[in-house]
């Protein structure tokens, strides 16, 4: 006994767009563990410039991101 034509060739079809999906999703895993370890390094980098920054202007210090205006905590607080 032998399923007719048209059936097997939809398991087919459905089979291979199956593992189409699984191969993609894989893909998209990968390139996620990339945007992490990218993530990973930016922060990395982003504390060796801010420690750069806080002996040099001092560890009361905050940056303006938009200005570069740096202005000095008052009693714990931003001024």
């Amino acid at each position: 006994m032998k399923v007719a034509t048209e059936e097997l060739q939809t398991m087919r079809t459905l089979h291979t767009e199956f593992n189409k999906t699984k191969m993609a999703l894989g893909e998209l895993e990968l390139q996620k563990l990339d945007v992490i370890r990218h993530i990973g390094s930016i922060k990395e980098q982003f504390g060796v410039e801010e420690k750069k920054l806080i002996e040099k202007y001092g560890p009361d210090s905050i940056l303006n991101m938009d200005t570069g205006e740096i202005t000095k905590k008052e009693n714990g607080q931003d001024k």
